[in-house]
């Protein structure tokens, strides 16, 4: 989208805030932004930690927060979502059980972007990027992948392009 989407505000708020306000309400803690410019993560109140491999995509920013982040589960978030949730949230930890990543599937697709992770399966997923995997699909051959469908895609959408801000922001809109 050519702009740092952390920062976009929607009803006043950075979206990167909002996604993180919603871990905070599903009882999450530490809730860390992986990657990004680290003035503008710290600016906002959020705990900045530096991706180790910026530019690579996101498999990578997964492999650092397993990394640094230490519980035994993980969830991550893309900073984009237009309307991130904790009910969102709790459903994504309630979903991981014994499984190494819960993913949950909305409109027939995984969102790898808005899943669960269990901290173990980290050697695995640094193994297979170190190998020159960058995709998380891929990245995830041989682990235990939970996938479960979402009826409601609400807390799920991002903001891929300047019109899906627009739908959710009149704010957005030329």
């Amino acid at each position: 989208m050519g702009t740092d989407k952390a920062s976009l505000e929607i009803d006043g708020r950075a979206m990167a805030w909002r996604c993180a306000e919603a871990m905070h309400q599903a009882g999450l803690s530490p809730v860390v932004a992986v990657g990004g410019v680290e003035a503008t993560i710290t600016s906002m109140g959020l705990t900045h930690l530096a991706d180790e491999w910026p530019g690579d995509g996101p498999l990578g920013a997964v492999i650092c927060a397993l990394d640094h982040i230490e519980t035994d589960i993980v969830i991550v978030m893309s900073c984009d979502l237009l309307d991130p949730s904790r009910d969102a949230v709790v459903l994504l930890r309630d979903s991981l059980g014994e499984h190494d990543v819960a993913v949950p599937v909305v409109e027939g697709h995984a969102q790898w972007l808005q899943s669960a992770w269990n901290r173990s399966c980290r050697t695995l997923l640094r193994t297979a990027f170190l190998a020159g995997e960058r995709s998380i699909r891929g990245a995830v051959v041989g682990l235990g992948v939970r996938r479960f469908r979402v009826d409601d895609p609400t807390a799920y959408r991002d903001a891929d392009r300047p019109a899906d801000l627009a739908a959710r922001s009149p704010r957005f809109t030329d």
